[in-house]
């Protein structure tokens, strides 16, 4: 989040406050608008004898004059129409801002700014220096007001506030420079006496000073509304400031057309003066009609063809200048021709780049998808562990389209959590579901490049297949997730199994042993003196060896049934069934228990077999304690892996019943091999219990290569259909 408040509030007058800033606007402007007009006939005349002209000699001038054909009073009046052009636009911005928004401290300074700007951009108020001392130095000050407040400009642009607070400190200091200028002009402060040096160098920092506290303003504090002004001022000035550098570089390099007097200057004149209508009109429109426009086409053109055009002069210029050195035999013509030629050749390959460049730089790689998904995959290869790869596919969609936020959010139920993420959250966000068949993973979520900004057609496209993308890489990190805890389950479960057989084995068995040696020890003793004695001990120890070996059955069972291994599969479960076929139900009517398998169940894996005598040994169970039911079906199947079915004709799970602790351990042992499990209840139906374990692929399920080799069935068990019990 910004340091500063994320929508700062403009500031408007009221009251006293607006009647004294309106008195205190009036008073300047109308300064300023009378002292121009005055100033207009002595400037008229000075130009038109040729004593007040810019740039050149008077005899020089006059001389191009009459070779151009042009009078002195046409150069002086042409000379005058541009300077009150200027000024009128200002001025007449300046009128329909202040008539809109007069109560807005921010529009009061911009009105001031342009009609100071066009009274004083063109050095009217000069020739009052011969005439009239103070008016001129009335002129002067204004001049420099007006310097002051471009400088404050770009630190209070658009809501009128000090942005960044250190600003404030900095514009203290420079009204006080300024005012001493104004006091004590001519001294070492005024930078009237300085070289051209050290006032570039003073110019330069003032500029990057601005651009510094712009460029901070629009990332961290600025709303939508406030940048998209901010883009309407930097696309008037970057214009403004473009066509006035590249009109100055036309005059160096063209000097022989461009010369005082003649028709190029005049020219020239009123190309600087259109080039720099784009600054009061930007700022009108920033202020006032900031919408009108889609202001990024236009920078982004801007940027395009204004680097084409400085790229197309200098490329003209080099050739011209490479050529006429080599062939100055063949006269100017011929290398003309052959600069053109070079540049109608590279014209379209260089507005390809440069708009290539731009777009890159305004929006990042989004008009390049394949660029964006090759390093999408590059990054994802280069990351081994899952959460380094959504953290790589957040990064590189945030920098590859020049997002401020990226984040995958994986859902998981009703919960949801971010498990990776780029950058800082800032406004509205774009949610775009990630899913792999047809399965909702979680969320990609995008905050747009500016707070209030939607994403173009072309990027939600781009943002959806990545999305496409980032499903995939999310469901194979929450399977590597998964693996990882099931291997986790698998240990805990190891060694939570060694830890109850050592248990048993140290607290039940190892005492009884030992204590059957001591009865042994004592038998022998008593053998030679009293045979009655020892043979009461020894028919103790026989009693005591038999529990003994029922324990050891009990801890064999437990670690795999050995009905398996004397019956197989299907043989351990028509005992069971037939164990409880024998009984009674809860609901006091006999119970049918019927198991049904193929003929030949392929070769079992020992975990599988072990998991689903369990799951049918518990269902079973269930059957006989809950159900009440009449008849049960236990089914054996084969369809891309071990189907076991349970079903009965039972009162089925009340809606008030939970999962006890049967369902659940059944679950946990499906779920322990990459299984699942479901249960189906109803009232009138009964209860049907299914459960799919994997096996191993195709070629490692095998038939039983001779008759010693261990089945899941025994030749005694092959009818297909079975009944136990009554």
């Amino acid at each position: 989040m910004s340091l500063e408040s994320a929508e700062s509030p403009k500031v408007h007058l009221s009251g006293r406050w607006l009647v004294a800033a309106r008195v205190g606007w009036l008073f300047l402007v109308a300064t300023c608008i009378g002292l121009f007009l005055f100033s207009l006939p002595l400037e008229y005349a000075q130009l038109k004898n040729l004593s007040g002209a810019y740039g050149a000699d008077a005899e020089i001038i006059a001389a191009n004059l009459v070779e151009a054909g042009i009078s002195s009073g046409f150069y002086a009046a042409y000379w005058i129409a541009v300077e009150a052009a200027f000024a009128v636009v200002c001025l007449a911005v300046a009128i329909v801002i202040h008539r809109h928004r007069s109560d807005d401290l921010m529009a009061l300074f911009v009105t001031l700014l342009l009609v100071l700007l066009g009274t004083t951009f063109w050095e009217t108020f000069k020739p009052l220096g011969d005439q009239y001392p103070a008016l001129w130095w009335l002129g002067k000050s204004l001049t420099n007001l007006g310097d002051l407040l471009w400088v404050l400009f770009f630190f209070l642009f658009p809501n009128g506030r000090f942005v960044p607070r250190w600003t404030r400190l900095f514009s203290i200091v420079l009204g006080v420079w300024f005012l001493s200028i104004v006091i004590f002009p001519g001294s070492a402060l005024d930078w009237a006496t300085w070289s051209e040096t050290v006032l570039g160098v003073v110019l330069l920092g003032f500029l990057m000073t601005g651009a510094a506290s712009q460029a901070y303003r629009y990332r961290r504090v600025s709303g939508p509304v406030e940048r998209q002004q901010s883009k309407w001022v930097i696309f008037g000035f970057g214009a403004g400031l473009l066509g006035f550098l590249t009109v100055l570089l036309l005059e160096g390099y063209f000097s022989a057309f461009f010369r005082d007097g003649t028709w190029g200057q005049l020219i020239s004149l009123a190309a600087i003066d259109v080039c720099l209508f784009a600054i009061p009109l930007s700022l009108g429109v920033a202020i006032l009609r900031y919408k009108l426009f889609d202001i990024d086409l236009i920078i982004n053109r801007a940027l395009v063809f204004g680097s084409l055009t400085a790229s197309i002069v200098g490329l003209y210029a080099l050739i011209v200048a490479g050529l006429g050195a080599l062939l100055q035999s063949r006269g100017d013509f011929l290398v003309s021709l052959v600069a053109a030629g070079f540049v109608a050749v590279a014209f379209q390959p260089l507005r390809s780049y440069f708009q290539r460049g731009v777009n890159r730089m305004m929006y990042g790689e989004g008009d390049d998808p394949y660029r964006v998904l090759s390093r999408l995959g590059q990054r994802t290869e280069a990351a081994l562990a899952p959460d380094a790869v959504l953290a790589a596919i957040v990064e590189t969609v945030a920098q590859a389209l020049k997002l401020p936020y990226a984040a995958i959010v994986v859902e998981r139920g009703d919960d949801s959590e971010t498990v990776a993420e780029y950058g800082s959250p800032q406004g509205e966000s774009l949610d775009l579901p990630l899913v792999y068949q047809s399965e909702r993973l979680g969320k990609l979520t995008l905050a747009p490049r500016a707070p209030g900004e939607a994403f173009s057609a072309s990027d939600r496209l781009l943002l959806e297949d990545l999305a496409r993308q980032a499903g995939v890489a999310v469901h194979a990190a929450r399977l590597t997730a998964d693996l990882q805890l099931s291997r986790e389950r698998l240990v805990s479960a190891r060694e939570e199994e060694r830890r109850r057989l050592r248990r048993d084995l140290h607290d039940g068995l190892g005492p009884r042993l030992a204590a059957h040696t001591l009865k042994v020890g004592s038998a022998r003793s008593l053998y030679a003196r009293d045979p009655a004695a020892a043979d009461t001990l020894l028919s103790e120890l026989e009693e005591d060896m038999e529990i003994a070996l029922s324990d050891v059955r009990r801890l064999v069972y437990n670690l795999r049934p050995p009905t398996l291994d004397e019956l197989g599969l299907v043989g351990a479960i028509r005992e069971t069934a037939g164990r409880y076929d024998s009984g009674e139900s809860n609901g006091g009517g006999a119970l049918c228990i019927i198991v049904e398998s193929p003929e030949r169940l392929p070769h079992l894996p020992a975990a599988v077999e072990v998991a689903a005598y369990r799951i049918s040994q518990e269902a079973m169970t269930n059957v006989v304690r809950h159900a009440r039911a009449r008849f049960c079906t236990v089914r054996l199947s084969i369809d891309r892996g071990l189907v076991l079915e349970i079903s009965d004709d039972g009162v089925g799970i009340g809606e008030g019943r939970g999962t006890g602790v049967g369902l659940s351990s059944m679950r946990e042992r499906a779920l322990e091999l990459g299984g699942a499990l479901t249960v189906e209840t109803n009232a009138t139906a009964g209860t049907r219990v299914q459960a799919r374990l994997p096996l191993p692929s195709r070629s490692t399920l095998r038939e039983p290569a001779h008759e010693g080799e261990s089945d899941s069935l025994t030749p005694d068990q092959r009818p297909t259909t079975a009944r136990g019990g009554r």
